[in-house]
């Protein structure tokens, strides 16, 4: 259930159903950070929510992934215009690490590190169980992750939904090899 190289932006599935998806961007760290952290920005490539930077806290995430890029592309069928889910924050080491809970699975991890000018994000979501929800978080994660890419190159990003789509296709392929 392996796949991915780094070179081609594609999340890697390890045996315990656990994805993790690297990506090189444009720093500095602190800027990365904020986009993690801070509701206004976050909500421009992932989802709103106030979040207090302490463990414990609760997290109470907006995705409205119709409003990420213009235009959003086409919406597949069973994706809802606005979906919610609260959190909570497991571990926060600002600017490099920030941990929080995710619904049924075993929570998400945001780790940075600085690579000269650039940061090196990855995102490991952990224990992702049913293979449809690994499908949708791997098409997820990848799709959210190029919006957060071309935000902070000062890119256009791909119509988010189209970019989705496709990419659900391509996981698809790569989680049956």
């Amino acid at each position: 259930m392996n796949f991915m190289t780094t070179a081609d932006k594609y999340g890697v599935v390890s045996e315990d159903a656990t994805l993790t998806l690297e990506r090189l961007l444009p720093g500095p760290i602190d800027r990365i950070w904020s986009y993690l952290v801070n509701s206004d920005l976050r909500r421009q490539w992932l989802a709103a929510g106030a979040m207090e930077q302490r463990v414990g806290a609760p997290v109470d995430l907006v995705w409205r992934n119709d409003e990420l890029t213009d235009p959003p592309g086409t919406r597949p069928d069973g994706m809802d215009e606005e979906h919610r889910m609260t959190c909570e924050v497991l571990e926060f080491d600002a600017p490099h690490r920030l941990a929080i809970s995710w619904g049924s699975t075993g929570g998400v991890t945001f780790t940075l590190r600085e690579q000269g000018a650039h940061v090196l994000l990855t995102i490991t979501h952990r224990r992702v169980a049913d293979a449809t929800v690994l499908l949708n978080v791997s098409a997820g994660w990848h799709s959210h992750v190029d919006v957060l890419e071309a935000t902070l190159r000062g890119t256009s990003p791909t119509p988010h939904w189209d970019n989705f789509v496709r990419l659900r296709g391509e996981y698809a392929a790569r989680l049956k090899g």
